[in-house]
């Protein structure tokens, strides 16, 4: 298996972040939102189970839900 492709790191604490990134299984690619954590300081980062897969087809579904979130925090500010 390819190492994932890591697209953005968004740090939750000192010790926890997701990671997004774009990584291969049995042959097919998919976007991955997940949890990792560290032990030794941010050296190493291993993945958590909390996280969440999707397949190349259920990106635009996932960018139209992130467009409309944008659009009602807006409405809220």
């Amino acid at each position: 298996m390819a190492e994932a492709k890591i697209l953005a790191v968004i740090e939750r604490s000192d010790t926890e972040q997701l990671q997004i990134s774009i990584s291969e299984y049995k042959g097919k690619s998919y976007l991955n939102l997940r949890i990792f954590y560290t032990t030794d300081g941010g050296e190493s980062w291993l993945p958590t189970k909390k996280g969440v897969t999707f397949s190349p087809d259920q990106i635009d579904l996932l960018e139209e839900a992130i467009q409309e979130a944008k659009k009602e925090f807006m409405e809220v500010e």
